[in-house]
């Protein structure tokens, strides 16, 4: 397959994700015509990238002065400090409005790089080339960007839409089978939250991208995957109202990673896999949708190998944490815990048409996990 190029279009803000094999090398061409008066190109890397990924990046920027900052990655790592410290990085180092800042790495580099890109001197040029499938099929399109809080994930950041996504699929082929697992779950996620037929797709190739990582097969996953996240963020920018249908499962996600203490025990992807279950058996107790939609989840979390059983994470005790945490979810807008549930493969509830109170949902819990 060819590489393929998509557009962000919205508030005059658009900008090309290019997918492909091999494409890395189109980077210094790109940023030529971009960004043609920057100097200065600050990389912020993940150490884990292989050397040879790091090093050929680094020489094909060779006429630009080029900071290479790399770092040890974890949720952990997504704080506040650590961004001011990149900034004040770029900053000692004289970097302008005109200069780059590159994220090469997932999408907690990605999230922290593109936030304090977003607040150098109110902003400067921001390159995103994400080396794990969850970021390329995720994280690195839409514009947000963003560190945790210690009362919740993704609570501190801003939306700033990168200059370019440049997702080289070659680069996956050095993932962690349980970071590809990891990315698989928003492909699952957006082949369930709008109606086309890229759920049935998914369930003819789930062996073929998971075991085999065939590198089509792979590159056609995330430009589905795009399309569909590019769908909802071309019609709400800024997350006010449709936008939110992509955080289906995410609620219960996030609390789960905070009451985990983001420790590697449970990575976002994981937490995502064990969400949309809890959302989906949700929708199913409420009568939103179907037992056949419910077992078409089921289905394809088996045939995948998909493990979402949190009672092996987490005590009873810790069940009710698991729901205040909820609580600080980024789309509540009163007392209650507003969630995206699932009417149908394809097709779910609309933001802020279902919500529930913590009470209700501490006596449904064990019902749904």
């Amino acid at each position: 397959m060819r590489k393929t190029n998509l557009q962000i279009k919205n508030l005059n803000l658009g900008y090309p994700i290019i997918i492909g094999k091999n494409i890395l090398k189109q980077i210094p061409n790109k940023i030529s015509i971009i960004c043609p008066d920057a100097k200065k190109i600050a990389i912020v890397v993940d150490k884990k990238i292989p050397k040879k990924f790091k090093d050929r990046l680094k020489n094909l920027l060779k006429k630009y002065d080029v900071y290479v900052f790399e770092y040890s990655v974890s949720e952990k790592f997504k704080s506040f400090s650590n961004v001011e410290k990149l900034v004040e990085k770029c900053l000692f180092n004289n970097f302008n409005r005109s200069d780059i800042l590159i994220s090469f790495g997932g999408g907690i580099l990605g999230d922290l790089g593109a936030f304090a890109a977003s607040i150098i001197k109110r902003g400067i040029n921001f390159i995103n080339i994400p080396t794990t499938l969850l970021a390329q099929v995720d994280s690195s399109v839409g514009g947000k960007t963003g560190v945790n809080s210690r009362l919740g994930k993704n609570l501190i950041g801003t939306f700033y839409q990168p200059k370019l996504v440049l997702s080289d699929v070659e680069i996956l082929k050095s993932l962690p089978q349980r970071e590809l697992i990891c990315g698989y779950a928003e492909i699952l996620k957006h082949s369930l939250i709008l109606k086309n037929s890229f759920f049935n797709w998914l369930q003819k190739n789930s062996n073929k991208l998971l075991i085999d990582r065939d590198s089509s097969l792979l590159q056609e996953a995330i430009i589905k995957s795009c399309n569909v996240k590019i769908h909802f963020v071309n019609k709400d920018i800024n997350e006010k109202n449709i936008r939110m249908v992509l955080n289906f499962g995410h609620t219960f996600a996030h609390a789960i990673e905070l009451q985990n203490n983001y420790s590697k025990k449970i990575n976002h992807g994981e937490a995502v896999i064990m969400g949309m279950m809890m959302a989906t058996k949700l929708s199913y107790l409420k009568k939103i949708c179907s037992l056949q939609t419910l077992l078409q989840v089921k289905n394809i979390y088996k045939f995948s190998g998909l493990k979402h059983d949190i009672k092996k994470k987490f005590k009873k005790s810790e069940y009710n944490k698991i729901i205040e945490n909820m609580t600080n979810d980024k789309k509540n807008n009163d007392k209650k815990i507003n969630l995206i549930l699932l009417k149908k493969i394809g097709q779910t509830t609309l933001p802020n048409s279902y919500k529930i109170t913590k009470l209700e949902l501490k006596k449904i819990f064990n019902k749904i996990i």
